[in-house]
């Protein structure tokens, strides 16, 4: 219900729905078909609550039981990535005549920015974001560099995760936000030499394209949907390998001209996931059942 409290476009309006869905044609975006409508679409955007330790056992037994309910009840399923849609395939039995990739989009932004001596994260402090390794293999850097962390810090897990900043012997030297507003993040964006976002588990990804988009070399996972994000545009580390992920940052750190490289494919990538492209192709899949 807290959705109602945020602003909306002035050519939509909201209502709450009780019962079968009214319309010629109904998109649930977030996985959940309560009663099926005339025509169904349903948005996959992950299913690692189901596949991993990401969350309580109540949690993900009421999670899969809305996936599976979704899945039965829509005509046709998007799922935001090649990694996601195959997953639906194997732990829902979905066949794959039934699904459609529509990736998301990122939108232009700013590159221009006084760049300093910043590693940023992007995400919800919890297990899944990895936060704890990206931690230990922080404390390699030299003494000036810093760790910034955006996001969340309340999600699954989210005490290791925590417990390891604490710990650090580079504590002073890593800052955790919290949630930051729209322009914190742009700001940050604009600061930070480079990337970290060494998840365990993505169905998409939207802070590595974020990051291409703002001109920062990403550093992300070579598992789930990141690579089919990143493409050849990041480098690409094994998450439960520390060494790895400190490779790559001390690589990054250390060679300005990788750097240079990456934020010229990243923000070429970038251009290839507009949320034009992601509108018409979701047309697209609604044309299919009109």
């Amino acid at each position: 219900m807290r959705s109602y409290r945020e602003r909306i476009p002035k050519n939509v309006f909201r209502r709450l729905l009780v019962g079968a869905p009214p319309g010629d044609l109904f998109h649930a975006l977030n996985q959940r078909v309560d009663a099926r409508g005339n025509r169904t679409i349903a948005t996959f955007h992950d299913l690692f609550v189901v596949s991993g330790e990401y969350s309580t056992p109540e949690f993900r037994a009421r999670f899969a039981e809305q996936a599976r309910g979704a899945a039965e009840r829509s005509d046709l399923i998007i799922a935001v990535s090649r990694f996601t849609a195959q997953t639906i395939e194997e732990m829902l039995k979905i066949p794959a005549e039934r699904i459609r990739v529509v990736p998301h989009g990122v939108h232009p932004a700013s590159i221009e920015g006084r760049r300093e001596d910043v590693v940023l994260f992007v995400g919800a402090i919890q297990r899944r974001k990895n936060v704890a390794r990206l931690v230990r293999a922080f404390e390699r850097l030299p003494a000036h560099w810093r760790l910034i962390l955006a996001g969340a810090s309340d999600g699954y897990g989210a005490d290791a995760e925590l417990r390891a900043i604490k710990e650090s012997p580079r504590r002073a030297a890593i800052d955790v936000r919290g949630y930051v507003s729209h322009a914190d993040l742009e700001n940050l964006y604009a600061r930070a030499r480079i990337f970290a976002f060494p998840s365990l588990d993505e169905g998409f990804g939207m802070p590595v394209l974020e990051a291409m988009a703002h001109g920062v070399p990403v550093m992300t996972s070579n598992r789930s949907a990141l690579p089919e994000v990143a493409g050849d545009a990041a480098l690409l580390v094994n998450p439960l390998d520390v060494e790895e992920i400190e490779d790559a940052l001390v690589r990054l750190a250390r060679d300005q001209s990788l750097r240079d490289d990456l934020v010229k494919r990243g923000l070429e990538r970038a251009k290839q996931f507009s949320w034009k492209n992601a509108v018409e192709r979701t047309w697209r899949v609604y044309d299919e059942i009109r």
